[in-house]
């Protein structure tokens, strides 16, 4: 799997990110009272990208961490580890080391020493076999799990339009896609994810994480906007989202449209 993102993509993404993340999952992880072993947390954040996740999460977890950021992207991970190194909740610090490889290709032996697994973004764009192939790998050594933002395929407009459920089940269809013979899982991620889970012992816990978008974040709602309607035109290109796509830049440019993006965030304990 090739990394398939833009760091200006990933840059404008990162505020809204960070809001949107269900923090109280967070909390779970703190109240195991601290890092899971006597050397701290040892982190292995899958498709890593510029580090986002990393960057918000390394600043709320008390105890020493190591941060092993596994991408595709070298470019990518060069900014991660440039951009990771910091201090944990405690003042304790955080070292980052950087892997280049295909996450789709974990094995529990990788998790081996490893005491939580992260990603942001990643699970639509896996297929169910790769999901629990990765659902496994946690299982094999009781590796906890969180999975943020995975995409609900739930889009409201506020004030809505005619095409706005057509052009959401375009999208849907197009994140469904084969592609190189591989079935992506798209908005059916963050089920799938807990069925597999759950079917290999994990407990797991999920919580809502929507983007809120309007004029506030202009430049990511019209780059999120201008996305979405390309793939739903792709898949459906009888629709006229042409026009549809120049009514909802209007109104976004002139702050009369609110945006939800429906997400999801799991944790995936093992007992």
């Amino acid at each position: 799997m090739s990394g398939e993102f833009s760091s200006t993509w990933l840059g404008l993404r990162e505020p809204a990110d960070a809001a949107a993340r269900a923090a109280d999952l967070v909390s779970a992880l703190r109240q195991r009272g601290g890092p899971p072993h006597s050397g701290g947390w040892v982190i292995r954040d899958l498709g890593c990208g510029t580090g986002s996740l990393g960057r918000w999460l390394a600043p709320l977890l008390p105890g020493p961490q190591h941060w092993i950021m596994e991408d595709r992207d070298p470019v990518l991970l060069a900014y991660a580890a440039a951009s990771m190194v910091g201090t944990a909740a405690d003042g304790s610090p955080v070292t980052v080391e950087t892997r280049e490889g295909d996450v789709t290709a974990l094995t529990g032996a990788d998790l081996a020493g490893t005491s939580l697994v992260t990603c942001s973004a990643l699970l639509d764009i896996l297929t169910a076999g790769e999901l629990d192939a990765i659902a496994a790998a946690l299982a094999e050594h009781g590796t906890t799990a969180l999975f943020t933002l995975s995409v609900l395929g739930e889009v409201t407009f506020d004030p809505a339009d005619e095409l706005d459920r057509a052009v959401t089940a375009a999208f849907n269809e197009h994140q469904r896609r084969t592609v190189a013979g591989r079935r992506l899982l798209g908005p059916d991620a963050p089920v799938v994810a807990a069925e597999v889970l759950t079917e290999h012992g994990a407990r797991v816990t999920a919580r809502p994480s929507p983007w809120r978008l309007g004029s506030e974040r202009a430049a990511l709602s019209a780059e999120w906007l201008t996305g979405w309607t390309s793939a739903a035109a792709e898949q459906r290109p009888e629709l006229p989202i042409d026009a549809y796509r120049r009514r909802r830049l209007a109104a976004l440019e002139a702050g009369h449209t609110l945006i939800t993006v429906g997400h999801q965030d799991l944790l995936a304990e093992f007992d």
